[in-house]
């Protein structure tokens, strides 16, 4: 027979991630203290710390959820079948996600970490966004390896963002998210299939997105492929 966490674990813990998006929401990160969060909550201090270990891990829960409301919302909308409108629609939602809820976005992305790890919130985006510029691989219009495109984009991305977050609302000019976009866009993709547009390092980004269909090498055999592939991708 299974065992898990009570009912009453996860109800308690719903209320206190709730609790303290409010909070966060309404007086920003440092309104989200225990105390404040326990009597928001209508729970005692230590449940929150049983719950989800100290404060960092208590934020996280809230990053994460927040991030998979966002998610959801995404949801919705269909690829187009071109690559590189999808990823001006996933920068546009991005924007749209900072400005609707800049503590939560500041909370991922602009908050110091007592680890300096990457909160994991921004790590799950960061693994949503690869799979977009998978995409454009798989479409031979990378004119860089994934990992540089998907480095490059989220830096951007978050940093346009928070810099529009720190703007008043009243002075933003939202033409510079989209000339930011743009400016990443060009540096990653191409016009056409990199096969006729930029050489052997093109053509190896293409064919390293397309290995995980390949079943005729072993696992070794495409391990190598795969360290060939990328130092042809990344040579200058």
């Amino acid at each position: 027979m299974e065992t898990g966490k009570p009912a009453s674990a996860d109800k308690n813990q719903e209320r206190v991630v709730a609790a303290a998006t409010k909070l966060l929401n309404e007086g920003g990160y440092e309104a989200v203290s225990t105390r404040a969060v326990s009597a928001a909550a209508g729970i005692q201090a230590p449940t929150i710390y049983r719950l989800f270990g100290d404060k960092q891990g208590l934020l996280d829960a809230v990053a994460a959820h927040g991030w998979a409301e966002h998610l959801k919302a995404k949801a919705v909308i269909r690829p187009t079948g071109d690559p590189v409108e999808d990823l001006r629609t996933g920068w546009k939602l991005n924007i749209d996600f900072a400005l609707a809820n800049p503590a939560l976005y500041r909370l991922m992305y602009g908050a110091p970490r007592p680890d300096g790890a990457t909160a994991p919130a921004a790590a799950a985006a960061f693994a949503h966004l690869s799979s977009h510029i998978h995409s454009l691989a798989q479409a031979g219009r990378l004119r860089v390896t994934e990992e540089r495109a998907a480095r490059l984009v989220q830096a951007a991305g978050s940093g346009t963002a928070l810099a529009l977050l720190a703007t008043a609302a009243d002075q933003r000019d939202l033409t510079v998210a989209d000339l930011a976009r743009e400016a990443v866009i060009a540096a990653i993709t191409t016009e056409a299939p990199v096969q006729t547009s930029t050489g052997p390092g093109g053509a190896a980004i293409t064919l390293r997105a397309v290995l995980p269909q390949v079943s005729a090498l072993t696992s070794s055999e495409l391990a190598l492929l795969k360290d060939w592939l990328d130092r042809i991708a990344d040579q200058k």
